[in-house]
């Protein structure tokens, strides 16, 4: 009778052990990452600060000599994403808030990947990109002509970019989940125009009539959906420049596409996600969503005061290197334990596309300049263009970063088309200084050549969004005597070079420059990335619109033509200044006018057929799954780089001051509204002692509780700038003034600056500071 019974309880203990194993083995999966999912694609994003110094380096992208970082506007961040199929390939693409990706920091990025996952990650696929901000400190190239303003290469600007980019991958790296990807595509009229339209005019008419604008008006958007968190991130690629901040501004900025970025990722993380079209941005940023600070008295304004009163400013005492970190507003996760949103403004073919929307005229006479060459009585000095917020540049920079902002939410709202299909990739390098090229001309085709890089005499024109020097204008095809002489005293071109590259007449023949080491790069990456129906072409360039237009096409016509291809409705994206910069790419015709664009298609005439010829074999290899050859290496000129940027030597102060004291306090009393401007000063370091990466030099706080102050804004919001200076150049002191914008809604209540530093003593020694300005009241 005892049988039956032992038997089901033997039953019963065996079940269950099955359900112990079962759950051990269900949480074995989970911890490791290994989770049964429908899903086609593991998705992970990641972000990483690299803000450079702040002072004294000269910024990328202008080439104005004057132009040197003293503070920040917000700062700058590497965001990645990488598309893996669970047992397939798998591709990263990283966008920088830089001018533009590196060859030597993608070379040294890769060595790191390498040593840290072996070939998981390479060169064939892994993207970097850059927004093209001309506000960020230079010296991280390692071509000589990309780093003679910033006198020779500043490794502070290289490491914190290549570190930045590492954090960023492994970050994205280790938040690899099951999720999904969704795309859409919608038009933005109001962010971009035509900086050379004269140069634009000259393409075939027949191929003009086939577009509505002389600009691309589509932002592409990827969305990346979690299985179980629901959406982590999105991406999106949209052509225009990042010079809505202007070539006198000295703060470190993502310019637009910088701004836009931290809009959308304060908008998805206060607003959580919803469907909504809710996208607005106050001046200076959205406002933080706090509590006041006693309940009834945010109204109370004489309450208030008194409180604030009796908040003092304190002397500046000692702080840990890390106490900026632990203040910043934004941790890398959220309380939930979710990594935090990520999204990013990808730069597109932006070559001849200006966000200063208002149009070019002369600041003597208010006149619009000169349609061919954009001058003003012959001098392209006095001719700017003008963006929508005209005279204030951080406002025309909040507005164009607004409009992307509204499409891409737009876009992230709306999408219901799924991406499906396989991950795959293809890159290879070419030497376009010598690549031969089969070109048609009515029917028959010829072979020409490339050239070694050359710059013209537009190049030191400049552009409306930042005219040179001098008397150099665009679409000059001729040259000038007196400089032809002093070109002649760097290097006098051959006149098979200047056969080559014409009707550029060469102001700089870079290609053939090679003292102390190589000029300009010779040697270039391409590559394509495709994730199911999205194909990028990472160009390593600035193409112009229709030079872009041209190159998807040809893509098109040969992934469209494949049966193995199977989507007939592609998403073809130019990810612009990618893996290097080698300049612009402007059309054949285009190049004839020799505006700035042209001027600078550094390989000569047939520069774009080279690509689309090099770009067509990508694709073939890529829909016949083919191998491609990896093409001849480009150097790597780390060891030969020289920099002559003056170190920091030491840091002081006036006697009887601590580093951070006030020097110049918010007013006793004081009370400010929504778009006022709060400011105080404090006594401070030179901020390349310590870069505060991920942290803040600069902070608002507010009074929650009696006692209890919070972050509420920091260096890394659009309404909060650090400004830093000294009275002299060699001047040991300096000061540290923080400007606060108040943005519109903004809880009422007391708040206050806090001041982060890091003085240099007399032996090299760094000490970390912190001070506090007198609190006031925002009603």
């Amino acid at each position: 009778m005892e049988f039956p019974f032992l038997y089901r309880l033997n039953v019963w203990r065996a079940c269950a052990n099955m359900r112990v194993w079962t759950l051990f083995l269900l949480l074995l999966l989970l911890e490791t990452g290994i989770v049964c999912s429908n899903s086609d694609y593991l998705v992970g994003l990641g972000s990483y600060d690299i803000t450079g110094p702040a002072a004294d380096v000269n910024m990328m992208g202008y080439a104005n000599t004057g132009q040197t970082a003293s503070g920040i506007h917000f700062r700058l961040r590497a965001r990645a994403f990488i598309v893996a199929e669970p047992k397939g390939k798998r591709v990263v693409f990283v966008n920088l808030d830089a001018c533009m990706a590196s060859q030597i920091v993608k070379i040294k990025l890769i060595e790191r990947l390498k040593e840290r996952y072996g070939d998981l990650y390479t060169e064939n696929n892994v993207a970097i990109s850059g927004i093209h901000t001309h506000a960020g400190p230079g010296g991280y190239l390692q071509y000589v002509v990309y780093i003679i303003t910033s006198f020779g290469f500043v490794h502070q600007s290289f490491d914190v970019i290549v570190d930045g980019i590492e954090k960023c991958i492994i970050q994205a790296h280790e938040n690899l989940r099951p999720g999904s990807i969704f795309v859409n595509k919608g038009e933005l009229l109001d962010a971009g125009v035509n900086r050379s339209p004269s140069a634009y005019l000259n393409n075939p008419a027949a191929e003009r009539r086939n577009y509505k604008y002389n600009v691309d008006k589509e932002m592409t958007l990827l969305k990346f959906v979690d299985d179980e968190w629901g959406p982590v991130g999105s991406f999106n690629w949209f052509p225009t420049h990042g010079t809505s901040m202007s070539r006198t501004n000295s703060l470190i900025s993502g310019d637009n596409k910088g701004a836009a970025a931290r809009f959308m990722e304060d908008w998805f993380e206060q607003k959580g996600y919803e469907k909504t079209d809710s996208a607005k941005i106050e001046d200076g940023g959205l406002p933080r969503k706090i509590s006041n600070i006693i309940p009834g008295l945010h109204n109370n304004k004489h309450e208030l005061l008194e409180i604030a009163t009796s908040f003092q400013s304190s002397p500046g005492i000692s702080a840990t290197k890390t106490s900026s970190v632990s203040k910043r507003v934004r941790a890398a996760h959220r309380k939930d334990g979710k990594p935090r949103f990520v999204s990013a403004f990808c730069q597109s073919n932006c070559g001849d596309v200006s966000p200063n929307v208002l149009g070019a005229f002369c600041i003597d006479t208010g006149l619009p300049c000169d349609f061919n060459h954009s001058t003003c009585g012959g001098k392209n000095e006095l001719c700017y263009s003008r963006g929508p917020g005209y005279p204030d540049e951080f406002e025309s920079t909040r507005i164009i970063g607004e409009r992307q902002f509204r499409k891409a939410v737009d876009l992230f709202n709306t999408v219901d088309e799924e991406i499906e299909g396989e991950v795959d990739f293809r890159h290879t390098y070419i030497d376009f200084s010598q690549l031969e090229v089969t070109v048609s001309n009515e029917g028959d085709s010829e072979v020409v050549k490339t050239c070694p890089a050359a710059m013209g005499f537009a190049f030191a024109a400049g552009t409306t969004d930042g005219p040179g020097a001098f008397d150099f204008t665009q679409g000059d095809d001729k040259g000038n005597p007196f400089w032809k002489l002093v070109r002649d005293l760097l290097k006098t071109p051959t006149k098979e070079q200047i056969d080559c590259h014409q009707p550029k007449p060469i102001l700089l023949d870079t290609g053939e420059m090679k003292k102390p080491y190589d000029w300009a790069p010779s040697i270039l990456p391409i590559q394509i990335i495709r994730i199911g129906q999205l194909v990028l072409l990472c160009v390593p360039g600035e193409f112009t619109t229709m030079a872009g237009r041209r190159l998807r096409d040809a893509v098109k016509t040969v992934l469209t033509s494949e049966e193995d291809f199977d989507f007939d409705d592609i998403y073809i994206v130019i990810a612009g200044l990618s893996n290097t910069y080698s300049q612009y790419v402007t059309t054949y015709e285009e190049y004839q006018v020799q505006r700035y664009e042209g001027a600078s298609t550094l390989y000569g005439p047939h520069t774009l057929s080279a690509y689309i010829q090099e770009f067509k074999k990508l694709a073939v290899a890529l829909i016949n799954d083919e191998p491609v050859e990896h093409g001849p290496q480009p150097p790597d000129l780390f060891e030969k780089q020289i920099g002559l940027l003056p170190p920091v030597v030491v840091d002081g102060i006036p006697l009887g001051v601590n580093f951070g004291d006030v020097c110049a306090d918010v007013p006793q009393n004081s009370s400010f509204k929504s778009g006022e401007m709060v400011t105080a000063s404090f006594w401070s370091a030179c901020p390349r002692n310590d870069l505060m990466t991920e942290g803040t030099f600069a902070l608002v706080e507010f009074l929650q509780e009696k006692d209890d102050w919070i972050p509420a804004y920091d260096d890394d919001d659009f309404c909060l700038r650090y400004k830093w200076s000294r009275p002299y150049k060699l001047s040991s002191r300096s000061r540290a003034t923080l400007e606060w914008r108040i943005p519109e809604g903004v809880t009422p209540g007391v708040y206050r600056f806090r001041h982060f530093g890091a003085a240099k003593g007399l032996f090299g020694s760094i000490h970390h500071f912190t001070a506090l300005s007198s609190a006031f009241v925002v009603t």
